[in-house]
């Protein structure tokens, strides 16, 4: 068999995922909001095109890994929807008990939860680091910032396989790095880490094989550049309430 160059095979990939399957019109509520409507979850909409993390995320991955990787797993979820008769249930809910659920739901439900935040942290390239309260707990429970992104690129490096790197507000409102595999989270009952995530970054290859190929550590350090420190420091705010 010929084999096929990078060029093919990426053009063969956007073909596959643009051909495949179609964005919905109606995208419906971010997380925590997310409700089943006639037993249907949506893609939520993407807050910036597909080019505005370049260069350190290309355009083509970002197409890819929403319009077809985002949207298999809500297909996937709506389907176990419609086989064990969920009913209105919210996605927090299905994240929440994913010990109740067989292993589809709790895949799928995850992914679903998973990319609609990780879409949200992340934005076009700016502030570097981040500011007010979240920047002085970073401070002061990691003694740096530099030290903080040493300890969470090693905690996305040293998960094995795919997964999720996060930084939590665990239950004593301190902030906590830590990893999940596959598409599990920290508000899973079923984490060995738990809290509440304030940043996210995805991990499996999907998310950046086209650019970097295997190359994680390349992927981790351009990530650096689009993270939305604006939404986190939100999100830690809301979590230390």
């Amino acid at each position: 068999m010929k084999k096929r160059s990078r060029r093919q095979f990426i053009k063969e990939s956007s073909v596959l995922a643009l051909g495949s399957i179609a964005l919905s019109s109606n995208a419906g509520n971010l997380i925590g909001n997310t409700l089943l409507h006639n037993a249907q979850f949506s893609l939520p909409p993407l807050p910036y095109g597909y080019d505005a993390l370049e260069p350190h995320i290309d355009k083509m991955t970002m197409e890819i890994h929403y319009v077809k990787h985002h949207q298999a797993y809500i297909n996937n979820l709506n389907q176990a929807s419609h086989d064990l008769h969920f009913g209105h249930t919210t996605l927090e809910t299905l994240i929440a008990n994913a010990s109740k659920y067989p292993d589809v739901v709790r895949n799928n439900a995850g992914g679903h939860y998973n990319h609609s935040l990780f879409w949200t942290l992340m934005r076009a390239p700016g502030a570097m680091k981040p500011s007010g309260a979240l920047a002085e707990a970073i401070k002061t429970t990691f003694k740096s910032f530099e030290d903080f992104q040493k300890a969470f690129a090693d905690a996305a490096m040293k998960r094995f396989g795919s997964g999720w790197a996060w930084l939590v507000v665990n239950k004593d409102k301190k902030l906590e790095i830590g990893s999940t595999p596959n598409q599990d989270n920290p508000l899973m009952d079923v984490s060995d880490l738990k809290g509440t995530p304030v940043l996210a970054l995805d991990v499996w290859e999907h998310a950046y094989y086209l650019k970097n190929q295997n190359r994680r550590a390349e992927y981790i350090s351009s990530w650096w550049n689009v993270v939305n420190w604006e939404e986190s420091a939100r999100l830690y705010e809301l979590a230390i309430k």
